[in-house]
């Protein structure tokens, strides 16, 4: 199950990588409501350094349905890790930075290990630990500062989008009274690939504003797999570690 969590991550991830720019500090959106939403998503976003709590996941795919409950960590800018555990017994996990991706599974006794030039060789694309963050807390998943966007404002909040037609069409809301995601879509046309995620929910926990509840969609060709994803017992700032260690005897899966 954390297998098909961890493979969808790592393709919102492919799917979010094209074109990807580096902020250079400057916002290159002319509309002067726009710069100023803009500036308020991101002096608004939730200062931690690290969270961790429940993460109770359901995988939906034309076949079937499945749920979990995993444990979740993460040290900002440096660190994701799960565990999932059915009836109390650690049954995969998955450990996520910068610059490697790990997993492994006890039911298949498989794992992988290497880091995102892998992955991105196998997928053909650039992955980006950032993105993927900005994703899980609610932050715009790509900058929005780096590109210019068509902005509109609506009774459901701020929209930005740009619409490049050999690329990729991006859209992204923002909350009109937090400025945190409302909703975030990625479409590209060429390819027939698309990817939706919505936060129907945010908490605030000690002055924290975070996401409740997260939906995602990603569509390929003629298929669709859902993920929600929802939050539980968070608790921000205390000391928090990344047990991950690879049992002996388990088979490496291979990406080349």
């Amino acid at each position: 199950m954390l297998k098909k969590i961890f493979a969808l991550i790592l393709l919102t991830t492919f799917v979010v990588s094209c074109g990807s720019r580096k902020s250079t500090g400057k916002i290159a959106t002319k509309n002067a409501e726009a710069v100023s939403v803009i500036k308020k998503h991101y002096s608004s976003e939730t200062k931690f350094n690290t969270v961790s709590g429940k993460l109770r996941a359901v995988y939906q795919d034309e076949e079937k349905t499945q749920s979990v409950n995993l444990s979740f960590r993460m040290e900002k800018d440096k660190a994701i890790w799960m565990s999932a555990s059915i009836l109390g017994f650690p049954v995969a996990k998955a450990y996520i930075t910068p610059t490697s991706v790990s997993y492994y599974e006890k039911v298949s006794q498989t794992y992988f290990e290497g880091d995102f030039s892998l992955v991105s060789e196998f997928l053909g694309t650039p992955l980006d630990f950032q993105k993927l963050q900005n994703l899980l807390i609610g932050q715009a998943i790509y900058d929005l500062r780096t590109e210019e966007y068509d902005f509109v404002q609506s009774p459901r909040g701020f929209q930005f989008v740009k619409d490049d037609a050999m690329l990729m069409k991006k859209m992204f809301l923002l909350n009109p009274s937090s400025f945190k995601a409302e909703a975030q879509q990625l479409i590209q046309d060429k390819d027939n690939r698309g990817l939706t995620v919505t936060y129907d929910e945010y908490q605030s926990i000690n002055g924290l504003v975070f996401p409740e509840n997260i939906r995602i969609i990603a569509n390929e060709g003629g298929s669709s797999t859902n993920i929600d994803l929802t939050y539980r017992s968070l608790t921000f700032n205390e000391q928090v570690s990344f047990p991950f260690d690879i049992p002996s005897g388990y088979e490496e899966i291979s990406l080349k």
